[in-house]
């Protein structure tokens, strides 16, 4: 069969992919310029790798996506990095049990109780149950108040924002479930395993069009996509079968023709956009050598702090210490709306208080902002998530939020991808 695949993230290539193994042909429509959806990496002079615009990693346990890595024999590297929290001006090392166990800001009682829930959720590997309750709600009360307050909540707030109180105890679980000590990073950046795959795809005859915009789906007979090509022009290319990637808003906009009880269904699933801020720096910007650093207090400028380069090496960005300064906001907000110039004002109070000379190191600083970064979980989001299968013959929607009980990440979108590609071709 002829099949039209619309988003080159990794949900699109590994579907392309899985879908060749069956003898397929495959079209793979891109807007961007490069491969990676939300992974999508970009190169400052010198530098020899590539990084992602918004910061990504894979845990070790993250089997499809390392296990396609070495099917088309790309290099992944594992690492132990240091993971804190910033609490009331101070790092403390919170990513073992150990750790926990001497963590000053709780006493005995309270830290036994907390990694005792941990240790509730981290191995219960049964998640249906969960996703009726109220994450905000139960935490507190198996964790305790002061612990929850002091860790888990300013986390929650900082990500969430208005959907904080929202959330179902289901995604809580995922992001302490899957957790690993050790990372895995793709030797030369998410973009390079990216172009590596599509090398793939493209050796067994597969076809990747970039800068080529999806304008409409069209499936009056024949199943038809219309789009603008790299030149500006209209081109329209028939298909057998169509999976579209792209995040559910956006499939709307392309398929006006869908009925208004799909279209009301799609309509109402929220998210949240990303912003990250790259800084370039001549110094390390945290100086105990913490990668993942998140900011537990409320309310706070900025959600995360992570020092890639306190995870890679500085050699492979031409000695640079690169940090992502991240947030989630709704695109609405001002943390999205902002200048690059404004976001740097409202971080400073913030990046001072971790190091006050950053500014003294800073070489230059990039924003990299994103409007659907973040599916927002409520209670029993099973009854609400998209079927693959959409009013449209011919037509599947395949993304991130559908990837569920898990969360976003490329490891999940190349199982998407992968099941996809089965679905598809029943």
């Amino acid at each position: 069969m002829k099949i039209g695949i619309i988003g080159a993230g990794f949900t699109g290539l590994a579907a392309a992919h899985a879908l060749q193994k069956q003898n397929h042909d495959i079209t793979i429509i891109e807007k961007d310029g490069n491969p990676g959806g939300l992974a999508i990496g970009y190169k400052e002079k010198n530098w020899k790798w590539s990084l992602e615009k918004h910061y990504h990693h894979w845990f070790t346990n993250d089997t499809f996506v390392l296990d396609l890595a070495k099917e088309i024999n790309f290099e992944v590297l594992i690492k132990r990095p240091k993971t804190s929290v910033f609490i009331d001006g101070s790092n403390y090392q919170l990513d073992s049990p150990s750790a926990l166990l001497t963590f000053s800001k709780l006493t005995l009682i309270e830290r036994l109780r907390m990694g005792a829930s941990l240790a509730f959720l981290k191995f219960n590997p049964f998640w249906k149950p969960l996703e009726k309750i109220n994450a905000s709600t139960f935490l507190p009360k198996i964790m305790g108040k002061h612990g929850y307050e002091l860790l888990w909540q300013p986390q929650l707030v900082n990500k969430m924002g208005k959907f904080a109180t929202v959330v179902s105890l289901v995604w809580f679980w995922t992001r302490i479930y899957k957790r690993t000590p050790q990372l895995a990073y793709p030797k030369g950046g998410f973009l390079s395993f990216a172009e590596a795959l599509v090398s793939t795809i493209e050796k067994k005859g597969g076809k990747v069009l970039y800068n080529s915009e999806i304008l409409k789906i069209v499936d009056d007979k024949k199943t038809n996509v219309i789009f603008k090509n790299n030149k500006g022009e209209e081109e329209t290319y028939e298909f057998d079968k169509i999976i579209v990637t792209l995040p559910s808003y956006l499939f709307l906009k392309i398929t006006p023709q869908l009925p208004d009880t799909y279209r009301n269904s799609l309509v109402k699933l929220q998210g949240l956009g990303a912003t990250n801020m790259v800084l370039r720096l001549k110094k390390q910007l945290i100086k105990d050598g913490t990668y993942w650093l998140s900011i537990c207090e409320t309310p706070s400028p900025v959600m995360v702090v992570v020092e890639h380069t306190n995870l890679m090496d500085i050699a492979n960005y031409n000695n640079e210490h690169l940090v992502y300064v991240g947030n989630y906001p709704s695109t609405d907000s001002e943390k999205y709306l902002a200048s690059d110039e404004e976001l740097l004002k409202m971080y400073d109070p913030l990046l001072s208080r971790i190091n006050s000379k950053y500014k003294e190191y800073l070489i230059d600083y990039r924003v990299f902002r994103t409007p659907f970064a973040q599916p927002i979980i409520p209670t029993n989001y099973s009854k609400i998530i998209p079927k693959f299968k959409t009013p449209l013959p011919n037509v599947f929607l395949a993304n991130i939020e559908q990837v569920y009980p898990w969360d976003r990440g490329t490891n999940y979108a190349v199982e998407l991808g992968q099941k996809i590609a089965d679905i598809s071709t029943a």
